[in-house]
């Protein structure tokens, strides 16, 4: 009896060895499995020591939040650009920043009086740092293109400028951009940019984009906003895409869509077009539909339009000195129809270049006076000079 009772309590105690040693191999294997199925969102999450100062605990608490979340956000872009350098970045104050967070957790608090000292774990809204990475990816390489002119004899005019694309939508008797609900907005906001002649952005939103123009302003064609809010998110022109829903017992059988594009906020085009629900398809998938469709026939037309009607010319630039070359010569290139500038020779009295560009002479002219730039002179000798200047006898 004793012989048994000892190998059943050795056989027991083997059994319970086993199973802590599958338990312990099923723990290894589930902190191994996350890194295979891990949340694309973690990308758009970070955690931040935050350690503050201030009159009273409360205020020490908002001043680390405040502080964390930017540092936050700094770290989110650089891990999804790829790059450290974050100087392209548009300053952004800590209201729009907070516009970004979606949630944010807290652990390891600790506090005085007077001081705030905890980790905090912020997680961005995927839209939203995707439009500012693809702001600041198109500021950077804007910027590259313009340094790389003035080191060299030639510049493009083609630099790959976006075209800032403001969705406003009327669903009753209300215009909105950028108060919430937009699902206009929304859906611009999920599909990429796109690359080429046609690079369709959206403007961040933040508190400087809120003061430059609102719907009513931007379905009236206010040129000085409109024209603002396009160079301060990198852009050479702006569309202003109108979509007015028509429901139907409350469900949204329609949008009708009226697209305006403008250039140094001057109205160059106008479409429109009439867009029906199908039977069984959410408002939301139906919306995103329509601004797929919208975006295509934009970019579409741009590409008809750089390919068609392509010119060149040779022009001299009276010039004082070589700065009044390199302003004029960045505003050239900010004119989306042209193409390229050649510079063949550069003195103290003038530059000589050659000017390539789509559409007609007059319409080169009239994209010239936008920039208060006047054609003048003939063939073969054509002249270009700051509008109100004196032209040479």
């Amino acid at each position: 009896m004793a012989l048994r009772l000892v190998t059943a309590i050795a056989r027991a105690r083997l059994a319970r060895r086993c199973a802590c040693l599958f338990l312990l191999s099923l723990a290894v294997a589930m902190q191994a499995a996350p890194a295979v199925a891990e949340d694309p969102d973690d990308a758009y999450s970070t955690t931040v020591k935050v350690d503050a100062t201030a009159d009273s605990t409360a205020a020490a608490r908002e001043l680390a939040r405040t502080d964390g979340q930017r540092r936050a956000l700094t770290a989110v872009i650089e891990r999804l650009s790829g790059s450290p350098d974050t100087a392209k970045l548009p300053k952004l104050d800590d209201k729009a920043i907070t516009d970004m967070v979606d949630s944010f957790e807290v652990a390891n608090e600790r506090m005085s009086a007077v001081r705030y000292i905890a980790d905090y774990t912020f997680h961005f809204r995927p839209a939203k740092i995707r439009r500012l990475v693809r702001l600041a990816e198109s500021t950077t390489a804007e910027s590259d293109s313009k340094t790389a002119g003035e080191s060299g004899a030639k510049t493009s005019g083609d630099s790959g400028r976006a075209i800032v694309v403001l969705p406003v939508y009327k669903d009753g008797a209300s215009f909105v951009l950028w108060d919430d609900p937009n699902e206009w907005r929304a859906a611009w906001g999920e599909r990429s940019t796109g690359s080429g002649p046609a690079r369709l952005t959206l403007p961040l939103g933040d508190a400087k984009d809120l003061a430059t123009i609102d719907a009513e302003k931007a379905r009236s064609g206010a040129s000085e906003a409109l024209n603002a809010v396009a160079q301060r998110n990198g852009g050479s022109e702006a569309i202003v895409a109108l979509a007015t829903a028509r429901r139907q017992n409350g469900s949204l059988t329609g949008l009708d869509v009226s697209v305006k594009r403008y250039r140094s906020g001057r109205l160059v085009d106008t479409q429109g077009k009439s867009f029906d629900a199908t039977p069984g398809e959410s408002e939301m998938d139906f919306v995103k539909r329509v601004a797929e469709a919208v975006a295509a026939d934009i970019e579409s037309s741009s590409k008809s339009s750089t390919a068609s009607q392509q010119a060149s010319m040779t022009i001299t630039v009276p010039i004082g000195s070589l700065g009044e070359w390199l302003r004029v010569r960045d505003r050239l290139s900010a004119i989306p129809s042209i193409r390229k500038i050649e510079l063949l020779s550069l003195n103290r009295q003038e530059a000589r270049i050659e000017l390539k560009y789509t559409g007609s002479q007059d319409q080169l002219k009239s994209s010239l006076s936008g920039a208060s730039l006047e054609l003048g002179g003939g063939d073969p000798v054509w002249r270009i000079q700051s509008s109100g200047a004196t032209s040479p006898r």
